[in-house]
């Protein structure tokens, strides 16, 4: 068998195992595709891929906004909690390290591989969103950049 299916079965079978579908799917996918030789899709995916779920995860999170359910008046009350306040400040940072962590990811492959296990194993036993990926490569960069080369 080959190695690389192997690996996506435990990966699939981790999914499964922690009762995380994001990540089944996502595995089970991504082995059909090999299954079926749409290997030609691959490049795709890497080079699309993150920037397209970027796209849904945002409409995800402006869907109230334009169903109505978040009111354009509540956007004055945003500045008058300091929870909103703060809120406003980590999405700021987040963003940010957002950005660093995709640069390193493009720069940097090999890193790609141990933030990608360690996300599965968030997502599978910790019950974690898989866009920690992007998060954690962020914060490796804004940890890096303190780190003598």
């Amino acid at each position: 068998m080959d190695m690389i299916n192997l690996i996506l079965l435990v990966l699939l079978a981790l999914g499964i195992v922690g009762d995380n579908p994001t990540v089944s799917i996502a595995v089970a996918i991504l082995l059909l595709c090999r299954l079926l030789n749409f290997e030609r899709a691959f490049p795709y995916l890497e080079q699309y891929g993150l920037q397209v779920g970027i796209i849904v995860l945002t409409i995800g999170v402006l869907a109230p906004l334009a169903s109505g359910k978040i009111k354009p008046e509540s956007f004055v009350q945003i500045f008058t909690h300091w929870q909103t306040v703060l809120a406003i400040a980590i999405g700021i940072f987040v963003a940010y390290l957002g950005g660093r962590g995709t640069a390193l990811m493009t720069s940097n492959p090999l890193v790609v591989t141990g933030l990608l296990l360690g996300t599965i194993v968030g997502v599978t036993f910790f019950r974690g969103v898989p866009v920690g990926p992007l998060i954690a490569a962020g914060i490796l960069a804004f940890i890096l950049q303190f780190v003598p080369k």
